[in-house]
């Protein structure tokens, strides 16, 4: 069993040491979804309170519908600038 285990830490290192550029890590790019999944939630969430709000006034559903697509949009833009930190280097 220890046979299989040291074949697979030594892979593990020759291909840690490799000095090649390589992806960013992953642990970078959570970091920066979470981040922009946690700035656009609100957003998000004030947008389809609005929608939900209007479906119960008993207006017309084609209202609560018409803005449904802008809250989206934006709220989609919002989460692509701040996951790819579109905007750290103009600061």
């Amino acid at each position: 069993m220890d046979a299989p285990s040291s074949t697979s830490t030594s892979t593990s290192d020759a291909s840690a040491g490799d000095a090649s550029p390589g992806p960013l890590p992953e642990e970078t790019g959570g970091k920066n979804r979470k981040r922009a999944a946690l700035a656009t939630a609100p957003f998000l969430a004030l947008g389809l309170a609005d929608v939900v709000l209007i479906l119960l006034q008993g207006l017309e559903p084609l209202w609560g519908f018409a803005i449904l697509p802008p809250i989206l949009f934006c709220s989609v833009l919002t989460w692509i600038v701040f996951s790819t930190d579109f905007l750290d280097d103009r600061t």
